[in-house]
């Protein structure tokens, strides 16, 4: 699935407000913020749910590259 709403924002297709941004990731302001700071961090590569990198051979060394950020 590559037309979810945090794909879109990542290829551009829906504008945001990015505040960081690597070759794994992009960070970027919820337009619906909770918080005075609320960023959302998202995969550039689509992941459906945290349960779908259990299975996912590259799963670990993506979690592995959030900690780095």
């Amino acid at each position: 699935m590559t037309d979810c709403i945090f794909c879109r924002i990542i290829r551009g297709e829906i504008p945001s407000q990015r505040v960081f941004e690597n070759e794994a990731f992009v960070a970027f302001r919820d337009i619906h913020p909770a918080a005075p700071v609320h960023v959302l961090l998202v995969p550039k590569r689509h992941v459906p749910d945290l349960l779908s990198l259990r299975d996912d051979p590259e799963g670990a060394s993506l979690m592995g590259a959030l900690a780095d950020v």
